[in-house]
C-alpha cells in the first residue's frame, strides 16, 4: 500500500514538473508575426503619428503629423498617403530584396542586413544600409495605447551623391495587432528625429 501511495506522489511530481517547464517554455518562447495579408486591412481603418526632427542646437527641422487611412476605390483597397493613394495589394506584395526593412516572419533574436538605394526629386541618389536586429516583443506604451511591439535595432549608415555620409542608427517599435510602427527614433549625427503614434482606430473594433 505504501509502495502504490508512494508511486502515486511521484507522478503527481512528475506531472507538475512536466506542466511547469511547458509553462516556462510558452512564456519564453517568442512570438512570430507573419507578414500582414490584403484581408487584414479594412476600410476606414486609420493610424495618426506626430514627427519632429531637431538638430543638436535645437533647430527644429521636422514638425508635424502623418496620417495614414484605408479607403476603397472602385472596390479597391488603398491607403492614403498625404496626397496619394498607394495600393494595399502592393503594400502588402512580399519584398524580393535579399536586403528588406523587416524580414519576415518577424521573431526575438533573428538579425539581417538593410540596404535601399533612393533617389530624391532633385536627382541626388543616396544608399541606406544598416545591420538590423529584433531586440525584444514586449508591452510597449505610446500616445495613442498601449500595445505588444517588438523592438527592431537598425545600426548603419547613410550617404548621398552630393558627398554626405552620416552615422545613422534607429530604433522601430512594431506592433503586429495594427499591422505598422508605434514609434520610431532616429539619430543622424547632429539630427534626432522622433516619430510616435498618437491615434489607431479601426471600426472593427468598435
Amino acid at each position: 500500500m505504501n509502495y502504490l501511495k508512494a508511486i502515486s506522489q511521484m507522478l503527481k511530481i512528475i506531472v507538475l514538473a512536466v506542466i511547469s517547464l511547458l509553462s516556462t517554455c510558452s512564456e519564453n518562447s517568442p512570438l512570430v508575426a507573419e507578414q500582414p495579408t490584403l484581408t487584414d486591412y479594412t476600410v476606414g481603418e486609420k493610424w495618426t503619428w506626430k514627427y519632429k526632427g531637431v538638430t543638436n542646437e535645437g533647430v527644429v527641422r521636422s514638425d508635424g503629423q502623418d496620417i495614414r487611412e484605408i479607403v476603397s476605390v472602385n472596390d479597391v483597397l488603398g491607403m492614403v498617403i498625404g496626397k496619394d493613394t498607394i495600393s494595399v495589394t502592393d503594400i502588402v506584395e512580399p519584398e524580393k530584396s535579399e536586403t528588406p526593412k523587416y524580414k519576415w516572419p518577424l521573431k526575438v533574436g533573428e538579425t539581417w542586413r538593410y540596404e535601399k538605394n533612393w533617389t530624391s526629386q532633385d536627382g541626388t541618389t543616396g544608399k541606406q544600409s544598416q545591420d538590423a536586429e529584433v531586440i525584444s516583443f514586449k508591452e510597449e506604451t505610446v500616445e495613442a495605447g498601449t500595445f505588444m511591439a517588438y523592438t527592431i535595432e537598425y545600426k548603419g549608415t547613410v550617404s548621398n551623391s552630393r558627398g554626405y555620409n552620416a552615422r545613422t542608427d534607429e530604433v522601430w517599435l512594431y506592433a503586429p495587432a495594427i499591422k505598422n510602427f508605434i514609434k520610431m527614433t532616429q539619430t543622424q549625427d547632429d539630427f534626432l528625429y522622433n516619430e510616435e503614434l498618437i491615434n489607431y482606430s479601426n471600426p472593427n473594433n468598435k
